[in-house]
């Protein structure tokens, strides 16, 4: 699996076409299934009011982006962060459309529907019926959200990051998101994750009588050839 890009934005207001607009975007590099240590996190001034609605979820007033860089101060580094991989994100459509919408303001080309991954539609058909908000997915895969008061674009994205690769097929490789101090691509402080072992083994899901048989076959027809290292008695 090439590169790919989990992102995550957070916005003034719910609707774009209204003419709210992004007030932060964190994005976490992944390759191959793994963090490589690379961010692009950013907030921006939307010169416009943050609804109360929003800060009630995301806790960012406008005092806090007022002396923040615009969007059109940075869109160039964005787009070379994202440069054309794959954009991975939950309820991809909100992301999407604040992302197009910014660069469409510029007069930039829009991001293609088609490279957008959306892991909620990816958890609604793995778990229909059920709740599958990313917090909810968290819990189900039990990620740490001790870290997480309000939303926050780096930290969602870092927790969505987790969530993918649990919805892509689990930890095979042991991945686990821990962030630590380190510098982002265009020079900011940031987070970064690193990786280590699975923090508990899974459950085996075979049965004993189960075992017992395939015992039994092995004991039964290999012999001497001993594959599983059992020995007959």
């Amino acid at each position: 699996m090439a590169r790919q890009i989990v992102l995550d934005t957070e916005t003034t207001g719910i609707d774009p076409k209204k003419g709210h607009r992004l007030i932060e975007i964190g994005c976490i590099e992944i390759d191959d299934l793994l963090p490589t240590g690379r961010t692009f996190h950013h907030y921006f001034n939307p010169d416009r009011l943050i609804e109360p609605d929003a800060i009630r979820v995301h806790g960012i007033t406008d005092e806090m982006v007022a002396d923040k860089p615009r969007f059109s101060e940075l869109s160039q580094a964005f787009i070379d962060f994202i440069g054309d991989a794959p954009l991975i994100a939950h309820n991809a459509s909100f992301d999407r459309g604040f992302v197009n919408m910014e660069l469409e303001r510029l007069g930039l080309t829009a991001t293609d529907p088609d490279r957008w991954i959306d892991t909620l539609e990816m958890a609604r058909y793995k778990f229909p019926g059920m709740a599958n908000s990313l917090d909810a997915l968290c819990r189900r895969y039990n990620i740490s959200l001790a870290e997480r008061d309000k939303h926050g674009a780096l930290l969602d994205a870092r927790l969505l990051a987790g969530v993918y690769l649990e919805l892509s097929g689990g930890k095979e490789r042991g991945l686990d998101l821990t962030m630590h101090g380190a510098v982002s691509a265009t020079g900011e402080a940031i987070i970064v994750m690193d990786y280590g072992p699975r923090p508990r083994a899974l459950p085996s899901h075979i049965h004993p009588e189960e075992a017992e048989a395939h015992m039994a076959f092995c004991l039964k027809y290999l012999k001497d050839k001993n594959m599983w290292g059992y020995t007959a008695s």
